[in-house]
């Protein structure tokens, strides 16, 4: 069996890992450890020390280790390898795969081919934003602030990974404004499970990749 860490931004990461990669892996023969980043509390901290607990985490027992965190929200001062030069992309996701290949870079070569850095565009949340159905099936219809907005943001992603990273419009704020008491850290988790792995994979297509890589260990 492999042992895998997935290092999560925080705790809605965490019980998304727990609830819905957990029991997929299972049946890869693929044991997941999901510690949350150290020294932070509940989100994103700068490379350095994200570093250390990567480097960390591959010198036990030949593990292999990624990343769960969000890009929306990692300040210009947190020094991620490659961040300004990553600006003058303007592909998003290409954007992505660029910062990746550079966290990738900059670990120790004698540990870096069992580290897989991910980094999801922009947020955790973009991935619930998959179908009505599952919405449905998740809350009542009382809970809805404004129905037609959450379909009509729906309509316009066909990729949700897509919805963008503005402060009042990302894609935990709109969650936030349209579903009434919205928790991350309990529905993230209850919704992405109603939604199922293969739907989140068909729609997302980085967070699908990085299920492949992972799934070929």
């Amino acid at each position: 069996m492999k042992r895998l860490v997935i290092i999560c931004e925080g705790p809605t990461e965490q019980e998304f890992v727990r609830e819905v990669l957990q029991p997929h892996f299972s049946t890869k023969n693929i044991y997941l450890q999901i510690p949350l980043i150290k020294k932070s509390g509940g989100g994103v901290v700068s490379w350095n020390v994200l570093k250390s607990q990567v480097e960390s985490h591959l010198k036990e027992r030949e593990s292999f280790v990624t990343t769960l965190i969000d890009y929306y929200g990692i300040p210009n001062g947190f020094n991620y390898p490659g961040w300004q030069e990553s600006k003058t992309i303007v592909d998003k996701p290409q954007r992505m795969d660029f910062l990746e290949q550079r966290m990738l870079s900059d670990v120790d070569i004698a540990l870096s081919h069992r580290f897989i850095p991910y980094i999801q565009l922009h947020e955790f949340e973009g991935l619930l934003f998959n179908n009505i159905q599952s919405f449905e099936n998740t809350f009542e219809a009382k809970e809805f602030k404004n129905k037609k907005e959450l379909e009509s943001i729906l309509g316009q992603y066909d990729n949700p990974e897509l919805i963008n990273d503005n402060p009042n419009t990302a894609p935990s704020k709109r969650l936030l404004n349209l579903i009434q008491g919205y928790n991350k850290i309990v529905y993230g988790s209850i919704l992405a499970k109603n939604i199922g792995m293969y739907k989140i994979r068909q729609k997302s297509l980085r967070f699908n990749n990085w299920i492949e890589k992972l799934e070929r260990l």
